[in-house]
């Protein structure tokens, strides 16, 4: 049964059927395609996520997940057993004073995101928001592949004592996600500026 029937149902009963609603937030082309903002240079778009895990004992721990898009650089991971709108302003606002203000934000407008909060104070520092279509995972795809990556290498292959424990391995598993770990899209260097040794290190000799 398609959405047609179900119309023509509602209408032969008397229901109001809803109107459709307009797509928000997208720069839309005639094929029915939208232009996604891509980053195009360092703190162009960060983007932010939340991943679920357990620890042994069967308890509930939330990560906040922030990148920036433009080489995959992870920025921070927060562990917690409830993250909500000021965790999340709290660490948009402690990059922004030790890294610099992003020109955009990726973020999703799920329920557990407090999204409105969220957008509310980064318009008032100036700071854009992108869009995302609650349901539409995939339109994030670079958090979403990094999330990936965080659960295929770490967290399905660990059990976790304790919240302190998961907290000291997930930024191990971070430091060396960014400074050690090579990425196809960068020529399979890391994505953090410090573990590439700078020209003159290697006219010197130096590694």
């Amino acid at each position: 049964m398609n959405h047609e029937r179900i119309e023509r149902i509602w209408e032969r009963e008397g229901l109001k059927v809803p109107k459709k609603q307009p797509k928000r937030g997208r720069l839309w082309l005639n094929n029915g395609s939208f232009v996604q903002l891509r980053a195009e240079h360092k703190d162009h778009v960060w983007s932010y996520d939340f991943v679920q895990a357990r620890t042994h004992n069967g308890k509930s721990v939330g990560m906040l997940t922030v990148i920036d898009e433009h080489a995959g650089e992870c920025l921070s991971i927060d562990v917690a057993r409830n993250l909500e709108s000021d965790d999340v302003l709290e660490r948009i606002a402690w990059l922004m004073a030790t890294r610099g203000v992003p020109g955009h934000i990726r973020l999703d407008n799920g329920v557990e995101f407090t999204a409105k909060a969220v957008r509310g104070w980064l318009k008032r520092v100036g700071v854009k928001t992108l869009y995302i279509e609650p349901g539409s995972r995939w339109e994030n795809g670079f958090i979403e592949s990094f999330n990936g990556k965080l659960r295929d290498e770490l967290l399905s292959g660990e059990v976790f004592t304790s919240q302190l424990e998961e907290k000291v391995l997930i930024e191990r598993w971070r430091e060396h996600y960014i400074e050690v770990r090579p990425h196809s899209l960068l020529g399979y260097r890391p994505p953090a500026p410090q573990a590439i040794a700078p020209p003159e290190a290697s006219v010197l000799g130096v590694t």
